[in-house]
Parts: C-alpha cells; sequence; structure tokens
C-alpha cells in the first residue's frame, strides 16, 4: 500500500500558475495581488450526507472543488488558491483516485484555481476544501446589503440537482433527457464565477443556493433585515416539483439582488453571459425576515419544506 506522502506526490502534486510555493512543504506561500482583500471559504462533503457511496469519482472530484468556487462567485471573487483534506477507506482504489484526481484538476483549470497543499488520513470518505480568492478592497458581495424596493434575482433553472437526486433515491422517476439534464446539475454544478464578477458594483446582495431558494434568500434577508415576495409564476422551472424548486438546494445558481432601476442592466447580463437570470420578487418593507411566497393568483402560499439543515434531516 502506497504512504500518505506517495498519495499526494502520485495524485495530489500538479505545477503552479500563480503561487510561490505549493504542495510539498509544511506551508504554502502565496502572494495576493496588490489593492485586492482575500476571499476564503471552506466546505466539507461526507459520503451518506452531500454524495451517494457510489457517486461517479470523477464527477465527485470535480463537484468537491466547484462547491467551494461557487462560495467564491457569490462574493464576486476571483478564485485563486485551494487547499484539499481527503479521508479515504485503507487500501483505496487507485483507479478511483485517478478518476478523482482527474475530475478535481478540471474544476481546477476551468477556474484558474492552484492547489496549495492539504492532508490525507483514512476513514469514512469525506473531502474538505478550503479556497482563497481576491477581490478588490471593498467590492466584495455580501449577503448584508439588500435594500427595499431590490429587484430579487435567481440565475440559471433551479431545482433540477434536488429532482436528479430524488430520482436517484426512488422518490421519483424521469425520463431522457431530463434525466440527465437534471443528474449533470447534481454531479457537475457550474460555479458563476463569470456572472459573481459582473454583479460586482451592481448587486446589493447575493448568495450561491446550496441548501434551497427560500432558505438561502432567508439568510439574505437576515443578514439585511428585509422582508421579501417571491411569485412562483416567475421561477424559471417549468415542470419540475415545487418543493425541489424552492427547497431542494446543491443548484450553486446564485440568487442577489439589485435596484430595481438596474433591472435592464440585469437583463443584459443574460445575453452576454449566455446565463438565464430571472427576476423572482422584490425586497418589501415588511417586518424582517418576512418571506411572502405567492401563486399564479397572488395567493400566498406556505412550502411543505424551506431548505436542508444539516441538523434537523
Amino acid at each position: 500500500m502506497p504512504s500518505e506522502f506517495d498519495l499526494i506526490a502520485r495524485y495530489f502534486t500538479r505545477r503552479t500558475t500563480h503561487t510561490r510555493l505549493g504542495v510539498g512543504d509544511d506551508a504554502a506561500l502565496i502572494i495576493p495581488t496588490p489593492g485586492q482583500e482575500l476571499v476564503i471559504s471552506t466546505d466539507l462533503l461526507v459520503e451518506g450526507t452531500h454524495f451517494l457511496a457510489d457517486t461517479d469519482a470523477e464527477a465527485l472530484g470535480w463537484k468537491t472543488l466547484a462547491v467551494n468556487v461557487s462560495d467564491l462567485a457569490a462574493m464576486g471573487a476571483q478564485p485563486r488558491w485551494a487547499t484539499l483534506g481527503i479521508a479515504v477507506p485503507p487500501a483505496p482504489s487507485f483507479a478511483w483516485l485517478d478518476d478523482f484526481a482527474r475530475g478535481f484538476f478540471a474544476c481546477a483549470d476551468t477556474f484558474g484555481v492552484d492547489l496549495i497543499g492539504g492532508d490525507t488520513t483514512r476513514g469514512p470518505r469525506a473531502f474538505c476544501v478550503t479556497i482563497l480568492g481576491e477581490a478588490p478592497a471593498g467590492a466584495a458581495l455580501r449577503r448584508s446589503g439588500a435594500q427595499i424596493g431590490d429587484s430579487i434575482w435567481i440565475s440559471g433553472r433551479p431545482g433540477r440537482a434536488a429532482l436528479g437526486l430524488a430520482h436517484l433515491q426512488g422518490r421519483t422517476v424521469l425520463a431522457e433527457p431530463q434525466l440527465g439534464d437534471c443528474l449533470a446539475a447534481l454531479h457537475r454544478p457550474q460555479a458563476r464565477v463569470a456572472l459573481g464578477l459582473a454583479l460586482r458594483g451592481l448587486a446589493t446582495a447575493a448568495i450561491d443556493v446550496s441548501d434551497g431558494l427560500l432558505a438561502d434568500l432567508g439568510h439574505i434577508l437576515e443578514q439585511s433585515a428585509r422582508a421579501a415576495r417571491l411569485q412562483i409564476p416567475a421561477l424559471p422551472a417549468a415542470g419540475l416539483e415545487r418543493d425541489c424548486l424552492l427547497a431542494g438546494g446543491d443548484d450553486y445558481e446564485l440568487l442577489f439582488t439589485a435596484p430595481a432601476s438596474r433591472d435592464k442592466d440585469i437583463a443584459a447580463l443574460t445575453d452576454a453571459l449566455q446565463l438565464p437570470l430571472t427576476r423572482i420578487g422584490q425586497i418589501t418593507s415588511a417586518p424582517p425576515g418576512e418571506l411572502l411566497v405567492c401563486d399564479d393568483g397572488g395567493n400566498v402560499i406556505t412550502p411543505v419544506q424551506r431548505g436542508y439543515d444539516h441538523f434537523q434531516q
């Protein structure tokens, strides 16, 4: 069996492009760009909680990094560096690790991320990434800036990942081409970095949808001390189950607010980025934290679920 250091050298040591010292020493050396602030996030993926045991290894490698890249996208930051901690069972499959590393570095190459360190150990499969990026000083997007009258926008087509998971768990049955589309959304999320960068100076608040649209909008409302009203007919989800759309999570689309006076500017990004952007509601003057969801007739409905909570599932 290879040693811990053999695994690191074989699967996770790559030439870096914007790092002074990467994998191989006690710590990495990075040189932040002058005038930029560091933006840092950490995510943990655990087998049985965040991914199924039979998930394709290459897809899992991609997703392990992509969910972290998405956090930086939501902050309007440019991804730069990442560390990776992994736990795998004793005598791990070399073919499995080959595929995992291929997917991880495919994502890293797509978004310009250098892997600069990490750790390995044996145990139930789990993967922890800490990612670092840059944003101009004072320009990073936050959750706390939503203002009364702002429009609420969502990118892409949320709900597909949750519907794909429901199929895998036998809670629904999908047919092609919808099945392939939903499984792709689940296993290979596309972090919206270009959108996040374009929203700097335009959006007033932003978050990526990881725990569910309603739950994550709730985080914006909490941090901004605002209320909101959503319109179900406006949501880009024809044919998707309502609970997957509103509470499914795992989409990694960007949910953001912007002044209504900038609606045309936001809509123009749809063509510029080749990415659907849909106005789904408005920040209101109701008591902070209030979130109303309305149906086709303008009637307020009460969704069964609001999103995922790791300690209440």
